[in-house]
């Protein structure tokens, strides 16, 4: 069965490709993202998991490689057939509030996402908006409210409920909870995933936060400065991973057990992130890396399977050590 989403070769740089200082914000990604499924996107700022993100809607144009969205390249796609593809795939901002129209009322902002793919006309058009902010848990009188009227869960559920608005099935995350209280986190996530199994939808979740895409994600890709460095499933990663770069990022979600917390190693890394327009020979994590040797800094390392859908790329997985 074909994916929903095939991501192959993705390249986005920043600046005239080969020109000093051009930078290469995503490098050579590559996966798919089946229906109904959620993806996690996870690693440092500044790695490429938002430009990604932007990339696969094609809202920043990419340099190289395909988008292929239920058998359509977007990537070739000019922009009025592009619009009426956009109508599948969605994106939630992390900052809702600045994402909204200030000057526009709830009803209207919702309304006009209807309105711009034609759907729901006429007297049909009010009460799919109030269905709307029933889905995500709004009351049908804020329709006349402003986005600074509302809280920061609330602005949330209005951005979910625009995305929702057009009947997408499949919508990019990009850090949807990272601005708010974490009570109001876990409220923003369950939503999320009881509109995943009440429509069918399919996530690629981008965020930071460790804890939060274990709960979320079904599959897990780690970014390291442009490049995924490990694909697996989420018991994969959260219990096996291979890359030191994943190793180090693992050892930093808490453990709920004051025992086992205290008895854990943790994996400190050195040094800032590399400058994106001049990244390390070899291995881009070996400037970091705990366990990097000489031949790191000569060999680009490629996907080393591990098993079923799961790979890392590290050299020293296919030396054994």
């Amino acid at each position: 069965m074909s994916a929903l989403l095939e991501v192959e070769d993705l390249e986005v740089v920043y600046g005239r490709p080969g020109s000093p200082g051009a930078v290469k914000a995503v490098d050579g990604v590559s996966f798919r993202v089946e229906r109904g499924r959620t993806l996690g996107l996870v690693g440092e700022s500044g790695c490429g998991k938002s430009t990604t993100g932007y990339a696969l809607l094609q809202l920043v144009r990419p340099t190289a490689g395909r988008v292929v969205f239920n058998g359509t390249d977007l990537c070739g796609l000019e922009r009025s057939a592009l619009r009426r593809m956009r109508r599948k795939l969605q994106i939630i901002f992390q900052d809702a509030h600045a994402s909204l129209n200030p000057r526009m009322p709830i009803g209207a902002l919702v309304g006009e996402a209807l309105d711009i793919h034609g759907l729901h006309p006429g007297g049909a058009r009010a009460p799919r908006i109030r269905q709307l902010l029933d889905m995500v848990g709004l009351a049908g009188h804020l329709v006349e409210r402003y986005p600074h009227e509302l809280s920061g869960g609330q602005a949330q559920r209005v951005a979910i409920c625009r995305a929702l608005a057009v009947e997408p099935e499949l919508i990019v995350c990009d850090e949807p909870v990272s601005a708010l209280d974490v009570s109001i986190q876990a409220q923003i996530v369950n939503l999320l995933q009881d509109l995943q199994q009440r429509l069918g939808l399919a996530y690629i979740f981008i965020s930071h936060d460790l804890s939060v895409v274990r709960h979320v994600s079904d599959d897990i890709a780690v970014m390291y400065l442009g490049r995924i460095v490990e694909f697996a499933g989420k018991r994969g990663i959260y219990e096996a991973p291979a890359h030191p770069y994943s190793r180090a990022l693992m050892s930093a979600v808490p453990v709920p057990d004051p025992e086992l917390e205290a008895k854990r190693q943790r994996v400190i890394l050195t040094g800032d992130l590399p400058d994106p327009a001049h990244p390390p020979s070899g291995c881009r994590f070996r400037t970091r890396c705990p366990v990097a040797i000489d031949e790191c800094a000569a060999v680009d390392p490629v996907q080393y399977p591990l098993e079923p859908g799961h790979w890392a790329k590290c050299i020293r997985l296919a030396k054994g050590a």
